[in-house]
């Protein structure tokens, strides 16, 4: 199979973790005969630094002719820093979700069985977990109104939501649910937003479409609280693009590092593929930081971007063989011998 792939590396540490999944990928392509056409484009900080946009439109270009996006990390001190500044990396993230529109992100959550005593949490208490989340991208408060008032002394931003833009994204959790164990949950605040009581309303209409499908509503805080307390007791989790993006973020942790965590951003067109950590900049150029999780990502890339299974259980078992060997970087090693970045990605694509 031929495979078109945009390569956005972006800021911070996105490079350097970015080379050793393209290591990996073309690993995995020479074992089962593929070819892929790996093309660069600029984002994020670096994006501005070199043309003044965080998302050119030569990038948006290279992003929608692509079979798929892979993609770094985003995001520089100079920028979160500056309260005044006016272009910022994100910007350049949040234009990518909305002009290809990719308006859900799958993000799993699970366990490594030689990892589960590195978590911060119980072993007892995660063992089992499975979990994904599908958090809406394009709509919510991260997109409305926002602005000063009061000589800037009063700040508002709006948080809206269609129907349509929840029903497209609960269908996918209800289609997620039916191929796993069909249990769904819907995360909201309903008691207190209308936009969650739109949430919650729509979601409950669609359940005569999917009988078989167990549906729950649960407020965002009891979410927060449960994930900890017992996080095995949730499947498939829908929710809106705020309370998504915060309790992605803490679920990651249960795994023992957010440098494990794959995710993608699907839609109806190219999806793109990501590490769920940020740019990481204290550790940019130092060829430490653990590419695992774009490693993985790339592996969702093919498992769920091109259907094909086999190539991306290729790269979870290399990923776990790793991982049970001790081919780790400096926050998983424990005072035992640490790999660079790039060994790592070496060893990953030696062992496909």
């Amino acid at each position: 199979m031929k495979l078109k792939i945009a390569l956005l590396a972006g800021d911070g540490i996105g490079p350097e973790v970015i080379e050793q999944a393209v290591k990996v990928s073309d690993a995995v392509a020479k074992k089962f005969n593929h070819e892929i056409t790996w093309t660069p484009a600029l984002t994020g900080a670096a994006a501005i630094d070199a043309v003044g946009d965080p998302y050119p439109p030569e990038t948006h270009d290279v992003c929608a002719s692509s079979d798929a996006v892979l993609f770094g990390a985003i995001g520089d001190p100079k920028y979160d820093n500056d309260p005044s500044a006016k272009v910022r990396p994100e910007q350049g993230l949040l234009r990518m979700r909305k002009a290809l529109g990719l308006f859900a992100n799958v993000r799993p959550t699970f366990t490594f069985p030689s990892l589960i005593d590195k978590s911060p949490l119980k072993k007892e208490r995660i063992e089992g977990t499975d979990l994904v989340f599908l958090r809406e991208l394009t709509g919510g408060i991260y997109f409305g109104k926002k602005g000063r008032e009061d000589n800037g002394n009063t700040a508002y931003d709006h948080c809206v939501y269609s129907k349509e833009e929840v029903r497209r994204l609960a269908k996918k959790g209800f289609e997620m649910a039916m191929s796993r164990s069909k249990r769904l949950c819907c995360v909201d605040k309903a008691n207190v937003l209308e936009t969650s009581r739109l949430w919650r309303e729509t979601v409950q209409e669609m359940e005569n479409e999917y009988p078989e499908v167990k549906v729950s509503y649960e407020f965002v805080d009891a979410v927060a609280m449960r994930l900890v307390q017992w996080p095995s007791a949730y499947d498939v989790l829908i929710t809106e693009n705020l309370f998504g993006d915060i309790l992605t973020d803490e679920a990651s942790v249960i795994s023992g590092s957010m440098g494990l965590m794959p995710s993608a951003s699907v839609g109806s067109e190219v999806s793109l593929f990501e590490p769920i950590h940020g740019s990481y900049p204290q550790a940019a150029g130092k060829n430490i930081a653990n590419p695992l999780a774009t490693v993985l990502s790339a592996a969702m890339m093919f498992e769920t971007g091109f259907g094909l299974k086999e190539e991306g259980q290729a790269i979870r078992d290399a990923v776990n063989r790793s991982l049970a060997e001790g081919v780790v970087t400096e926050d998983l090693s424990e005072g035992s011998k640490a790999f660079s970045t790039s060994e790592v990605g070496d060893w990953l694509a030696r062992s496909i």
